[in-house]
């Protein structure tokens, strides 16, 4: 949520930034804004005037009552009764205008930092760099920023070709477990079931980021609910404005966000976020830097058509989530770290990619600055995004009312940090495209081969 002290001091900066963000239509009426705030200003002005008018009454009632003047006295306390209901008159308009600017605040977006760049879409976003394993294409340029401090690779480097046609996931995954046909059945398309070595690979990426993330990163692993109340996803922004985005959980017949309604999560970046909810952390606590891994749900409305073949977009698909919850003048830096951390887990298992800065349009709802990481995928012969890790600042804070509390004592908002590390399924995908052979079997990472008994190949 954004200050509104800030949209009442320099209201025309604000909207000229909003309007850098993907949005066909304005996402605040000036117009109604404006006419809120003067009936604002002005009830303030009336209610201030009318508790003095109240003050100077009640004074004169006891010295009227104690000069005798009893009927001057009944006139003045009748007057004060009016004073009074006037004054309920205005604090119920008040809490009404508050109430209808905090709605307009809860469907604003975040503004974008200074150095984001400014684009509509994706294709104004920008390469800061890029990896690859020293087999697909040896070291490369310098890198932008930054080192994932993992297994030595080329920074600028391409991936280099297989050598042979390669075959999607879909094509590699049925004979080792992947089955559509049977999660149709279950569930409805955009549902996937993994059986035997696939489902055993599954896990094991999904434990080898929770062990990197945990054991060298200083990460405390959590488990969370999968299921959620409206105010927890209000506080990171899924609601008011996603909820078609959302699986509602159907409760004593209601459904929505009514009082009591339910949701499946979308990531555990919701949990994780809400842990410090309504709380004042102090500030030798911080950083507060959790994971979990956990399914997440998705009805991805608005997407239909897009990458309905094989596992790259489904309703149901697990994710090792990271969350930070830090200082505010050291928020940037953990971006910047956070970036590194997920860098880790494609460099330890040979994947290639590169690290985008999106731009302002390109970027999600809550986000001040986003890095996205897209994994080299070679059936498609592109890059696809594999996280997505953004600095958030205090707007996820001042809606959850997260606060920590500085050396003078006063209280002051917390900045929260979110990305994947990774997401699994679209992980699972990378390897078995990356790393296969042409005989069919897949290769596994050195650093996964624990995982799965020590084998070479899949």
């Amino acid at each position: 949520m954004l200050d509104l002290t800030h949209l009442r001091k320099d209201l025309d900066a604000v909207v000229t930034r909003l309007q850098t963000r993907k949005n066909p239509q304005p996402f605040l009426d000036v117009a109604a804004f404006g006419a809120l705030e003067h009936e604002r200003k002005a009830l303030q002005v009336q209610t201030e005037e009318l508790q003095a008018q109240r003050n100077r009454c009640s004074k004169q009632i006891g010295v009227l009552k104690g000069q005798g003047q009893h009927a001057q006295a009944e006139a003045a306390m009748a007057e004060v009764g009016q004073i009074k209901d006037a004054l309920e008159r205005s604090a119920a308009r008040l809490e009404q205008i508050q109430s209808e600017l905090q709605a307009m605040l809860l469907a604003l977006p975040n503004l974008p930092q200074p150095e984001v760049p400014l684009g509509a879409d994706e294709s104004a976003n920008v390469e800061l760099r890029r990896w690859a394993p020293p087999h697909a294409g040896g070291p490369g340029a310098t890198k932008a920023d930054g080192d994932a401090g993992s297994p030595a690779g080329g920074y600028g480097a391409s991936p280099a070709a297989l050598g042979f046609a390669p075959r999607d996931h879909v094509e590699l995954g049925e004979p080792l477990g992947l089955d559509f046909e049977t999660a149709a059945k279950l569930s409805g398309a955009r549902f996937a079931v993994l059986k035997g070595r696939l489902a055993r690979l599954h896990r094991a990426l999904a434990q080898f980021m929770l062990d990197v993330q945990t054991e060298r990163h200083g990460y405390t692993e959590c488990y969370t609910p999968y299921v959620v109340n409206a105010a927890t996803l209000r506080g990171t922004g899924q609601l008011p404005k996603f909820e078609a985005d959302l699986f509602a959980v159907k409760k004593g017949g209601q459904e929505g966000e009514e009082e009591g309604a339910l949701y499946l999560i979308p990531t555990s970046e919701v949990t994780l976020t809400n842990f410090v909810r309504d709380c004042i952390v102090p500030e030798a606590d911080l950083p507060l830097k959790f994971t979990a891994h956990t399914p997440c749900f998705r009805s991805e409305a608005g997407s239909a058509g897009r990458d309905t073949r094989g596992l790259i977009r489904q309703h149901q698909f697990d994710k090792v989530e990271l969350v930070q919850i830090v200082h505010p003048e050291r928020s940037n830096e953990a971006l910047h770290d956070m970036t590194q951390h997920a860098e880790t887990i494609l460099q330890l298992l040979e994947l290639p990619y590169r690290v985008m800065l999106l731009c302002s349009g390109d970027m999600g709802f809550g986000a001040a600055r986003t890095h996205d990481l897209e994994v080299w995928l070679p059936a498609q012969n592109t890059f696809r995004e594999i996280s997505s890790v953004s600095n958030c600042e205090a707007f996820q804070a001042r809606r959850l009312q997260a606060r920590y509390k500085n050396a003078q004592g006063k209280n002051e908002w917390l900045h929260t940090l979110n990305g994947s590390g990774l997401a699994v399924g679209r992980t699972l995908v990378a390897v078995l495209e990356n790393h296969q052979q042409a005989d069919g079997r897949i290769g596994i990472p050195v650093a996964l081969r624990p995982y799965l008994g020590g084998a070479e190949t899949l």
